[in-house]
């Protein structure tokens, strides 16, 4: 199954008899938290509900542990078993940031073991322009789901394992998805420390979209293969500020045909959260 679906699919596919699949509205702000659920209840495709990022798909901040940790397993699976999910089941994410928010719920579910997930180019926006149907109306409670978690291997690294690739002590290319100015240490509004960790690459999230949705496989291949080169993909490892915009990156190697890859969830907000480690500028 490819990781993305398109409008056209996606209409077609709700029109056809049988089971439609689960629909999930990731929409978010990080600076209005509310404002994902408020625009969901204003208007949302049909059936779907939403998965706050806060709530839903992370869990709670110690001050320590960066600003979006990564919910338990357990935790996930307790929120999408109220959903309504069940093993096996097709499930489409959206959202309307080009997939920012979309892709940490799309790696969530794969990562606890779900592949049958797939993100929708171009979000809410792009299926209100198609002439998609809109509701306004929350769905009802579904029936409990019964899907279970099965965390991946290798999936996830430390912070200290990504210490030991920065102290030389393992192989590591890291990949830092946030903007190349807070990637500098430049404008950094929302986390206390502004820099990056030693030795990263920046590959904005940003550049894997054109016009709010993702570039086709050939070109998204061309372009991290330029950034990768001759890396072994088990030493890549993704970050960004909070753990977030990292997933849109691991989304875009899917895409591109990559394989998987891994994920520093704490990302810099829980990096620079300890004065011992080190932090690099410019």
């Amino acid at each position: 199954m490819s990781s993305l679906i398109q409008i056209t699919t996606l209409q077609e596919r709700l029109q056809q008899p049988g089971p439609a699949p689960l629909l999930l509205d990731a929409r978010f702000n990080l600076m209005q938290p509310e404002a994902g659920e408020a625009a969901w209840r204003a208007g949302h495709l049909p059936g779907a509900r939403h998965a706050h990022l806060d709530r839903d798909l992370s869990a709670a901040k110690t001050g320590r542990n960066g600003r979006h940790p990564l919910p338990t397993p357990a935790a996930f699976e307790a929120t999408a078993r109220a959903w309504g999910l069940h093993a096996g089941q097709p499930v489409v994410v959206y959202d309307d940031h080009g997939g920012m928010f979309a892709a940490r719920l799309w790696w969530l579910l794969r990562w606890l073991g779900h592949d049958a997930v797939q993100v929708l180019d171009g979000g809410y926006s792009a299926w209100v322009a198609a002439g998609g149907q809109v509701d306004t109306t929350a769905p009802p409670p579904a029936a409990h789901g019964t899907w279970t978690a099965q965390p991946r291997d290798g999936w996830l690294r430390t912070a200290d394992e990504v210490l030991q690739g920065v102290q030389g002590q393992r192989t590591q290319c890291l990949v830092d998805a946030r903007a190349p100015d807070r990637f500098r240490g430049e404008n950094e509004t929302l986390d206390p420390v502004g820099g990056h960790i030693p030795g990263a690459r920046n590959r904005f999230f940003q550049l894997n979209l054109v016009d709010g949705r993702f570039k086709p496989a050939e070109a998204l291949r061309a372009e991290w293969q330029a950034l990768l080169g001759d890396t072994a993909l088990d030493t890549v490892v993704h970050q960004c500020g909070s753990g977030v915009t990292a997933c849109h990156n691991l989304l875009a190697l899917d895409i591109a045909g990559f394989a998987p890859t891994a994920l520093y969830a704490g990302s810099w907000s829980e990096w620079c959260a300890d004065p011992a480690r080190p932090v690099a500028q410019g």
